[in-house]
């Protein structure tokens, strides 16, 4: 019992030249199209990830670079506030009384008293 249809012919089985595919149905062209959308919108996702994780690096050297510019500032800072005590200091100790009332002179004598004070310690 053989049946005769014409998917069964033996010209379509010996047949040289090739069948051409069948095009894609509209579920299977829906599906494929939303599988490529959830693969470009995880690698989207992804370049997200990857770009923040750059841009907190990024800030956190910035912020490390400006606590070390501001830890110089402070440094350079306390650096001038010494330098200008010495000076006042040496004025205050090379102030001539000799010619100021006797307040005055008692004035300058306290502050000498002070800046020998603060050498010390």
């Amino acid at each position: 019992m053989t049946s005769n249809s014409p998917l069964d012919s033996p010209m379509s089985q010996d047949s040289p030249i090739e069948k051409e595919l069948r095009p894609i149905g509209r579920k299977a062209a829906k599906a494929k199209k939303a599988g490529n959308s959830s693969n470009n919108t995880s690698k989207f996702l992804e370049e997200i990830a990857r770009q923040n994780a750059i841009r907190i690096e990024m800030e956190h050297k910035l912020q490390e670079n400006e606590i070390a510019i501001q830890a110089e500032y402070a440094r350079e800072r306390e650096y001038l506030s010494q330098k200008d005590m010495y000076k006042t200091d040496r004025e205050t100790m090379a102030m001539d009384t000799s010619h100021m009332s006797l307040e005055t002179k008692q004035f300058w004598k306290l502050e000498r008293r002070d800046v020998m004070r603060r050498r010390r310690f």
